[in-house]
């Protein structure tokens, strides 16, 4: 089976062995990429800083520093750092691998490889990786975006001072059409920015969902093959229990009995895996979708657990507290006409802040993991008599004060630092809900309590 070569890059392949070297050499060169090749960890550290490539094949047993060694010291170095590292080796213990991944790497093979399940993963991780530098450049340019549109404000206040001196009486007109020009450059520069990380989003998932059908699909057939072999093995134990000597110590050495239950187990854990993988790819494509020019019917509940399956990484446990818990409380909804990725949106912002909440409240706290449960609930229902839907999202954190309760609606208001949250606050949240859904949103919060958020959205667009 041949594999269609899209992307170009530079890889470099490391390992102490000659003939592998060779074999692989040949198989991706063939694809166009240009290939460098070391025999140990100190070469294959001095040719990434030097040439830095889109790849590194890194083998893990080699004399000298060993490939767990040579990856540490490779995403240490900020040169080299971001280059994605795929090991090979014959260690396939779980151990190994969570060894390695643990370090930086991005995927594992188990050698003997087969030549193309390593283009498949090549040319999965070369995607990736343009796309990554493709998400940067497009971060980077919004970002001169941003700068420009915040000096061009800060130009307008500095005439807009000079105006309040020689027209006193127009003050309050000139400082109202000022807060109105804020806000509206806010929203404009987060829509901008979310419609491009959608379509990356978007882009991404797409790229890696083909590669991901094909895994998955391939181990339905493995898994089937792995019975006829294990069933074909029984057959011979039963019909020839006594095998010759040779034989007999080979089954001792591999400990055959343990195999035969253990790898089709090993399937079954990629199966799991593979079909994880694919539930967040339809959860990132749904998520992102484009729908800003007409609403259209739509799932209220799989917006919400799209958007809990992008969080869960949030909602696990980790050392500074237990998992939060989610409390589903849904009610039977007909389809509501509505703008699905805004919406999305706005699902995430609120989520997202009670994660943040939880987790203040926790670390304020003197409860034990024991103790302390954070909790969101989500309830959904239907008001037929006037039509509309009711979504409510509440949690157990910290709660707000009163201070900034009022702030929330304020345009560029927050209480988070630099760089961390959506960057789509309340104010931006409810011209979402309330002007693009004719909607309502509002909230109460009790500090110490946690707070609730209710949006209502009609179930028809008059």
């Amino acid at each position: 089976m041949s594999l269609a070569i899209v992307e170009i890059g530079v890889i470099l392949i490391v390992d102490d062995n000659p003939n592998n070297l060779e074999v692989l050499s040949e198989a991706l060169m063939d694809t166009g990429w240009e290939i460098l090749v070391a025999v140990n960890g100190e070469g294959a550290i001095a040719q990434a800083e030097y040439a830095h490539p889109d790849i590194i094949l890194l083998d893990v047993m080699m004399p000298g520093i060993d490939g767990f060694t040579t990856c540490d010291r490779l995403k240490s170095n900020p040169i080299t750092a971001d280059i994605p590292i795929i090991f090979m080796t014959a260690l396939s213990e779980t151990v190994n691998k969570v060894k390695g991944l643990n370090l930086g790497a991005v995927d594992y093979i188990t050698k003997p490889c087969d030549q193309q399940e390593v283009l498949a993963r090549v040319q999965t991780h070369l995607k990736i990786r343009h796309l990554t530098k493709q998400l940067q450049t497009q971060n980077q340019q919004l970002q001169q975006e941003v700068a420009e549109r915040l000096l061009a404000e800060a130009k307008l206040q500095s005439l807009t001072q000079d105006l309040e001196q020689r027209v006193e009486e127009r003050t309050s007109q000139l400082s109202h059409a000022l807060s109105h020009l804020q806000q509206t450059q806010v929203n404009l520069v987060q829509r901008e920015k979310m419609s491009a990380l959608g379509e990356l989003v978007a882009g991404i998932a797409h790229e890696i969902n083909n590669p991901v059908n094909f895994i998955l699909g391939n181990l339905g057939h493995a898994s089937e093959y792995t019975q006829s072999f294990i069933e074909l093995l029984n057959l011979y134990q039963k019909y020839y229990p006594e095998p010759v000597d040779e034989i007999a110590d080979k089954i001792d050495e591999i400990d055959l009995n343990y195999l035969i239950c253990d790898f089709p187990e090993i399937i079954l854990s990629m199966h799991k895996g593979t079909k994880r993988m694919a539930q967040m790819i339809r959860a990132l494509r749904h998520f992102s979708r484009r729908d800003d020019a007409s609403a259209e019917p739509t799932n209220i509940h799989e917006g919400i657990d799209s958007t809990l399956l992008i969080l869960q990484y949030r909602l696990k446990a980790n050392p500074e507290r237990p998992a939060i818990q989610i409390i589903k409380e849904y009610n039977t909804l007909p389809l509501v006409e509505c703008f699905p990725g805004p919406l999305n949106q706005v699902f995430m912002n609120i989520l997202a802040n009670a994660i943040d909440a939880i987790e203040e409240s926790f670390a304020k706290s003197n409860s034990s993991l024991v103790e302390y449960t954070g909790k969101i609930t989500i309830r959904t229902s239907v008001i037929e008599q006037r039509s509309v839907v009711i979504i409510q999202i509440a949690d157990n954190g910290i709660g707000m004060t009163q201070a900034v309760q009022q702030g929330l609606s304020e345009p560029m208001f927050t209480t988070k630092p630099v760089g961390k949250g959506t960057g789509l606050g309340l104010s931006i949240s409810r011209q979402i809900i309330e002007e693009q859904h004719q909607g309502a949103i509002s909230f109460v919060s009790e500090l110490g309590k946690g707070t609730e958020f209710s949006i209502e959205i009609p179930l028809v667009r008059s």
